[in-house]
Formats: structure tokens, sequence, C-alpha cells
């Protein structure tokens, strides 16, 4: 080929993506465009700003129309599997850190304030009430282990009357939920007293994958991600005038959070010590554990104003 004609095949070219890239953004601006009369501003930036990085993306990855065709697949096995019970779609956002990061945008620094993290798919409202010092596990197995800390605001003021939802796995790695005998175990609320002390006997929590048998476990295996979160207890706090808090607790030495947490949900303010406590040692409250060992923890809370 001649000096001439390749720099003639090569205007060609350019003159052809030129061509190609004019339609791509003619698109984006005509779908973009076609949101532009929706009532509500919020809502018409939603739209626009999703058309825009979703062509976005599809443009620069170059997306074929069959791997267009394994996405839709995808998300319609995600809808498929998802219940009462299960929510794929969560998974989902968990997996690929949506879920963090929208806490990050929503949950910013304040003075101190406790950090959020991811909320789970787990969560079951109405979770019976226990006492201070009351028992979350109702039958789950475990280790037992006696969490206890206080409430207080950003100014170090104890919070009373914080409601202080808790839940948990068993020590085979299961929610309640996730068992078909419709068992309530590993879950309660209490409240801070007077002094914003709250305290329950609860399980060392353990490490343990996220539900993998479905579409979000097979994108994990394809990717060769690991599907285990780091060993947890959930919490989430709420009293009036504070920022309601969803976080967790996680266990110092877990070799899980070193390996990678599968939400990627682990802050390092929240990791905390899980004190092990040989058999026959004094509980705090004279409970008696025929002869078994167990954990205690100490978890402050700290809430930062509502509407910070």
């Amino acid at each position: 080929m001649t000096e001439q004609s390749a720099t003639a095949s090569d205007s060609a070219t350019a003159e052809r993506d030129d061509e190609q890239r004019a339609v791509e953004e003619e698109l984006v601006e005509r779908v973009a465009a076609s949101f532009a009369g929706t009532a509500d501003p919020r809502l018409r930036q939603l739209m626009q700003s999703l058309v825009k990085y979703l062509h976005g993306f599809i443009r620069e990855v170059r997306l074929t129309e069959a791997e267009w065709n394994t996405a839709i697949t995808f998300l319609t096995e995600c809808g498929r599997i998802t219940d009462d019970t299960r929510q794929e779609f969560v998974l989902l956002s968990d997996v690929l850190g949506a879920s963090m990061q929208t806490i990050a945008v929503n949950n910013q620094a304040y003075q101190g304030a406790t950090e959020a993290t991811v909320f789970g798919p787990f969560f079951v409202d109405d979770a019976p009430e226990i006492p201070c010092g009351g028992d979350i596990a109702g039958g789950a197995t475990g280790q037992p282990c006696w969490i206890e800390g206080t409430v207080t605001d950003t100014d170090g003021r104890p919070v009373a009357g914080a409601r202080i939802e808790v839940w948990e796995c068993d020590e085979d790695g299961y929610y309640d939920v996730q068992y078909d005998d419709h068992r309530i175990a590993g879950r309660a609320h209490l409240y801070s007293d007077d002094n914003g002390r709250y305290r329950f006997w609860g399980l060392t929590p353990v490490p343990y994958p996220i539900p993998h048998d479905g579409p979000v476990g097979r994108m994990l295996e394809a990717t060769g991600r690991s599907p285990v979160r780091a060993a947890h207890l959930h919490f989430m706090v709420s009293a009036p005038h504070q920022r309601t808090l969803v976080t967790h607790i996680f266990v110092a030495g877990d070799p899980q959070i070193d390996i990678g947490d599968s939400v990627f949900g682990v802050k390092d303010s929240l990791i905390t010590r899980f004190d092990q406590q040989p058999a026959g040692t004094p509980t705090p409250d004279g409970r008696e554990l025929t002869g078994r060992s167990w954990a205690r923890a100490d978890f402050d809370i700290v809430l930062a104003p509502e509407g910070t």
C-alpha cells in the first residue's frame, strides 16, 4: 500500500468513526431529552443521569448483543429467585459495592458518630423484644457472647430509650429466615436504659457465605470472587432527634477481614475485640453456662443528629 493510499484509508476510517460517534451521541441526547418533561425534578435528574452513564458504559465497552442478552437473562433470573425471604437484587447491589457506596453518600462522617455499613438482606420487622441483659439467640446454636456498651450523642450525652435492633447468623452461618420452619432466632430488639447503657447475650459471630446458589453466586464464581462475609453482628439503632444508624461489629482477628468481605462492609472503626472466656469464668449477670466457654465484647454507639 502506498503512503497516499494509506493516508486515504486512515481518513476514511476516521470519517466512519466520526459518523458512528455522532449516531451514538445523538441517541444519548434523544433518550435523555425524552425525560425533559418529567414533572418531578429529582426524578428527571435521576433518569437523565442514568441514561448518560448507562449509554456511556455500553459505548465504552462496545457491548455486544450477545452480552446484552446475557445481562437481561441474568437480571430475569435475579427476579425469579427473589421472594419474601430472599432478595437477590440486594445481594447484587451488595457484591457490586453499590450498597456501601449509597451508605457512604447518605451517612457522611459527623463528629465521631459511629460509622454505618450495609443493611444486608436478612433484617426482619417485628423481632421480639428482650429486656436489657436478655438473650437474642432464641435457640440458635453457637458460642454464647455477652455484648454491652453505651449509646450517646456526639456531645457525649447518654441516649436513653434508644431502640437497638440486633440480628445475626447461627454457628452454621444461617439466619433464621433461611430455615423452612419459621423459627425466630438470632434476632431481637431492646432499649438502652436511663444511662444509655445496653447489654444482651448473643452468639460469637462467624464468617458465612452469602446465598450463592443463584445468579449472583454464579457471577462471583465466574469472576473468581469469594461469597464469604467477614464475621459480624448487625445493629440498627434509632432514637428521637438522632440519625438512624445501621451498622455491624466485626470480629478482630477474623482472617476473612484480610481476605476480603464479599460486600465491602468492613470498616476499621467497627472491628471489635471479642475476648474469649474459658469455661467456668463468671458471667457478668451470673448466668450459668454449664461448663461452656463464652466471649464478651464492648461496643459503644455514637448517634449523629437527625438531618446530618
